[in-house]
Formats: C-alpha cells, structure tokens, sequence
C-alpha cells in the first residue's frame, strides 16, 4: 500500500488498506466469495475526529488530496468500486481492522469517520456506511465499499456502479437490509432557472435530472423486489464560466477534439448566471473512463459527473 507523505515538517506514513488497485470483483479470487449475510445499515452517531488518517493534506501517486474539515452537506456523484477478502483484517486509515462484512467505505476527503448514504443511480439500492478509510486511488472513482455494503447495492457482480454520495449526521432514519430504501432519480427537463441558448456549435441540451432522490417508505416496496426505477440522466460537467465567450470556445474546442455531445447550460447559483459546459448524457462506467482520459489529455483531469 503506498505511503503517504503528511506535512512539511513531521512526514510520516499512513498504511492504506484500500483501493490501490483495480475494483475487485468475484473472478478476482481464487476462493469464491463468502454470502454476505444480512448486514444491517450503518447507524450515524456523534463520534470524535480520528487521530488517524486525518491529515491537512496527504499525496498519493503524486497528486495531493486536502481532507475536509467538515463531512456537513456533502454531496458527490461518481463511480464507486469495492474491496473484499484481499484486505480482510488489514489496518485501515483509521487503525481499524477492515472488516468486508461490515458497512463501511473509503474516501479521499471526507472527514475520518463520518457517515454516507450510498444510492446506486441505476437501481435504487440505497445503504447508509461508514466511512473509515481512505481511497480509492484509482482513476475516477470516489468511494470504495466493503463487500456487504457493494453486494447491498448490487456491485459486487459488476465491479462498478454510477452512486450517489451523501453524507448524513446522527438520527438519520434507518431501515433493515433486506429492502431498497430510495427510488433512483428520475430525469426530468431542464428546472425553470436552467435556459439553454443552442449556437452554432453547440449541442441540443439533454433533459438534466431532478436535483434529488425521494425517499420511499419501506411498507411500499415487498422484500425481496427490486423497487421500480428510471436510471438517471448522468453528465460530465467540465467547467462553469461567468463569461459566455469562455464556455463556448471550450465547447468548440472540445468539439474539435471530437469529443460527443457537448453543450452549454445557463442556470443560476447563489444569484448570478453561469454558463455550465457538460457532456452526455454518459449511460455507462467504460462510457465515461474513455471520456475523462480524453479530457485529461486536453488538459481537463478534474472533470467529474455533475450533481445535479
């Protein structure tokens, strides 16, 4: 596992017990999977900062990650991937034992520990983790689940799955494990403060996704069923600009790298307009590895999938 370099004066190293290699699925392993039994939601408490893996800042093959000093109000949409038997027992960023039985998660920012509801953007599966750990520090990924929270969401057999991470406090409702407890978030058109002014060389704006998902009472949908689900409209946002003129010689630059499906998207945030340049909508994991390689290489490797 690599160690991190902490701090200018004091260096010392923080053993990652995750997600420094390709997403393990099933065929990884030469012993087959035990069941993951019936593992319950992590139940969001108060608890004090860890005196591990909480650095200011750490690097990781070379790139330089800042921990938050808050886990409050967080939202991220991304890739998430998982960890199994072959980190069963090892120390985590925290010093705690990893534990793939348990509902637990890594993160590169977030606060050590905190908690997160995890909702699979394409099936609804929603769990409640939490987060002891550090990673992954593969490609775009944006969380790294234990192998109960994964085989929860349905990720297990696929490696990787399109989530959505929300972090929640003490007296966050909990349900069993049994039963999908949110409905994915079902595209909808663009919201009233959204105009889309098409030019020349810009691409028809797709309809954007509602801003939420919506919680479903659990008497609604019969254990054992998978809940009725619309997958959601995914974009990859690759920058926001206050001066129209920016947003557009970037789409034409992106156009004339043959990047697909780029358009601009006018909204507000916090009182004043700006032009949103996105891509997609993206319907697949591979889909969007082979477009963030592209922008990384036009010299935009921060692009993520948007929000909202």
């Amino acid at each position: 596992m690599p160690a991190v370099r902490v701090g200018a004066i004091a260096a010392f190293a923080i053993l990652f017990a995750a997600c420094s290699s390709t997403p393990r699925r099933s065929s990884d392993h030469a012993r087959p999977l035990p069941p993951p039994g019936n593992v319950a939601d992590a139940v969001p408490r108060a608890e004090p900062r860890s005196s591990h893996g909480n650095p200011p800042f750490y690097d990781v093959n070379g790139q330089r990650f800042q921990v938050l000093a808050s886990a409050d109000n967080y939202i991220e949409r991304g890739v998430a991937s998982w960890y199994g038997p072959d980190f069963q027992g090892h120390n985590t960023s925290s010093g705690e034992r990893y534990d793939m039985h348990g509902m637990t998660a890594a993160h590169k920012t977030l606060p050590i520990p905190c908690y997160a509801r995890i909702t699979n953007l394409s099936n609804g599966r929603s769990v409640v983790v939490r987060i002891n750990d550090r990673g992954p520090f593969v490609g775009n990924r944006i969380v790294d689940l234990s192998y109960s929270a994964a085989t929860r969401l349905d990720i297990v057999r696929t490696g990787t799955a399109f989530v959505e991470l929300r972090t929640v406090g003490p007296g966050t409702p909990i349900t069993t494990a049994a039963t999908p407890i949110i409905a994915a978030v079902v595209p909808l058109t663009a919201p009233a403060t959204a105009i889309v002014t098409p030019t020349a060389s810009t691409v028809a704006a797709p309809a954007q996704p509602a801003a939420a998902p919506t919680a479903v009472p659990q008497s609604t949908v019969p254990e054992g069923a998978e809940p009725a689900t619309t997958p959601v409209a995914l974009y990859i946002q690759v920058g926001a600009f206050a001066d129209e003129g920016n947003a557009q010689r970037l789409i034409e630059r992106l156009q004339s790298a043959g990047v697909p499906q780029v358009f601009s998207l006018a909204s507000s945030d916090s009182g004043r307009m700006l032009r949103r340049v996105r891509i997609g909508p993206i319907s697949t994991v591979e889909e969007f590895d082979r477009l963030a390689a592209q922008l990384a290489t036009l010299g935009y490797p921060e692009a993520r999938l948007a929000n909202d």
